[in-house]
């Protein structure tokens, strides 16, 4: 969340950060938030002034005391204090309730240089890469080939579990597996460091790094418990330094997690009966960085760099769409989604989503530097995907489809393949060396 002290400091630069974003509706609840805490402190004063006047009292009792003075008149207005500090007390708690409700709806500062726009529809392309394949046969769907090579059951899955959720199997999933070590690997190459994080966490570490809207649509609780699965390794990886502060001198902290992810996916977009497109539970590869103020932006593009490096070696064809500050979530001070181009829709699809959250999420947690200089702030996050493998197979299987229902694995996974170059078709199976020596018996006595 924004810093109290900076909205009571900045008012109208947040009105018309909330008026870029089109959120006028927020406008009375910053007026209110204002409100709250200005009475917050001037009852935070007043709760002070009577406990110094309690102590300055009880001081005055006691030396009258001492002397044999009458100390009736003191007695009185010593016996007044405690209610008039318990009534106001009461009324800075109030006051406290209501800053806490209505701070985490406000907004983090757009970038300014964010697209204005008021919906997904003004998002921006800012880049495309590759070349769009023209196909000379009916391009099947990534669901069509996978049910045709047995690489899925989701039928079973259904019934197990209901729709969102998928077996994989055999060649996809081995590819699958692929895809996580390949992007592992490639991150930790580039200096991240690699994080296995827990797939579940607090709700107040959840309620630091989404809004409160996110939280309803995509995270799973855990009933009786005060836990949530993870919707993404991202939240993890902020809640790992929780109330911690850090050494200018250590900092940045590059890390790359692997987990799986759990979304309850709740809105317009709904779920896929079949597929691996949108489910409830997929595998993702995550970088995060911690770093001081002034290098975000620098790290927002190395992250970005990193992205587009791991599908330009996937050679899978993609375009940058930056987000409009319509379209941007709450803890969003600047975003842009890395789109793959599907051939059975004509048209891109998001693969992952880039971030820099500034102080918005650190701010909540209490995660600092420590200066140089000794002062502590609140640093940056930053965060962004580097492989989701259940959309990274959807684009690999449906760019790189063959006639006879076969793929050809990219390059650069043929290593994690242990030297599969294809998988699939009609003719998945090579002939072993002793078919081969048969055939050719077989030949001859013909």
């Amino acid at each position: 969340m924004l810093d109290i002290k900076f909205i009571r400091e900045n008012p109208d630069l947040v009105k018309e950060n909330i008026k870029k974003r089109f959120q006028t509706k927020l406008l009375g609840e910053l007026d209110e938030l204002l409100n709250a805490d200005k009475e917050y402190r001037k009852l935070l004063k007043d709760v002070e002034d009577l406990r110094h006047s309690r102590n300055i009292i009880s001081k005055e009792i006691n030396k009258l005391k001492k002397k044999g003075e009458d100390i009736k008149a003191m007695v009185k207005r010593a016996r007044d204090i405690p209610d008039r500090i318990k009534k106001a007390e009461e009324k800075l708690e109030k006051a406290k309730a209501k800053i806490k409700n209505i701070l985490p709806k406000i907004p983090n500062m757009i970038a300014t240089d964010v697209p204005l726009g008021k919906d997904e529809s003004e998002n921006k392309v800012i880049k495309k890469w590759g070349k769009i394949r023209k196909f000379t046969f009916p391009i099947r769907n990534h669901v069509e080939l996978m049910e045709m090579n047995g690489w899925a059951d989701f039928d079973a899955s259904a019934k197990t579990s209901g729709s969102g959720f998928y077996f994989l199997k055999g060649e996809l999933a081995l590819l699958n597996q692929a895809l996580i070590r390949f992007a592992i690997d490639f991150m930790v190459k580039r200096g991240y460091k690699y994080i296995e994080p827990p797939l579940m966490l607090k709700k107040n570490v959840l309620a630091a790094a989404l809004d409160v809207e996110e939280f309803k649509k995509t995270i799973y609780d855990i009933k009786g418990e005060d836990l949530s699965l993870i919707g993404t390794s991202e939240y993890s990886l902020l809640g790992m330094l929780t109330g911690r502060a850090i050494p200018e001198q250590e900092l940045p902290l590059k890390l790359v997690a692997y987990s799986m992810c759990f979304r309850k996916e709740i809105g317009s977009h709904g779920i896929n009966e079949k597929g691996l497109w949108r489910t409830h539970q997929f595998n993702k590869v995550e970088h995060f960085v911690f770093c001081a103020p002034e290098e975000s932006h620098k790290f927002y593009l190395e992250m970005r760099k990193n992205a587009e490096d791991i599908y330009q070696a996937l050679e899978i064809p993609y375009r940058l769409l930056e987000i409009c500050s319509g379209d941007l979530s709450t803890w969003k001070h600047k975003s842009e989604d890395i789109e793959a181009y599907r051939p059975t829709i004509k048209d891109y699809g998001e693969v992952g989503s880039l971030t820099n959250c500034t102080t918005y999420q650190a701010q909540d947690l209490g995660i600092k530097i420590i200066k140089k200089n000794g002062t502590r702030e609140v640093l940056h996050t930053l965060n962004n995907t580097a492989l989701a493998t259940s959309r990274a197979m959807v684009a690999i299987l449906e760019n790189n489809q063959n006639d006879d229902g076969s793929v050809t694995i990219p390059k650069v996974l043929v290593p994690y393949m242990n030297g599969v170059k294809k998988i699939g078709g009609k003719n998945k199976k090579p002939k072993s060396k002793i078919q081969k020596r048969d055939k050719k018996i077989e030949s001859r006595k013909k």
